[in-house]
């Protein structure tokens, strides 16, 4: 994932991530409230959000709430939250002893 926030660049790993928001796994603190702009790009294609930090785990990560994202990129998100339904489902079914 690739995110800005306050004029700084950065690169971080998605921790979790859901219809209106995501976790992203980063050393660099932020604070509640402020505005991020992230780039992702998936198999189902580029989306792009706004989001605003919602809470900040010092250390560990930021939680985004979404706030924008462009009419082209939310089938995107859509279809990429449905890939990973199916792929959670998937994962249960299977798991345990055999």
């Amino acid at each position: 994932m690739y995110w800005t926030c306050n004029g700084r660049e950065d690169i971080a790993r998605v921790g979790d991530i859901s219809i209106g928001g995501i976790f992203l796994e980063t050393p660099l603190p932020r604070e509640v409230g402020i505005t991020t702009k992230l780039h992702f790009l998936v198999q189902e294609g580029q989306i792009r959000a706004e989001a605003v930090v919602r809470h900040a785990e010092e250390g560990r990560g930021l939680g985004l709430k979404f706030t924008a994202l462009s009419d082209d990129d939310r089938p995107h998100l859509a279809a990429l939250m449905s890939r990973l339904r199916s792929f959670s489902r998937d994962r249960g079914e299977h798991s345990g002893p055999h």
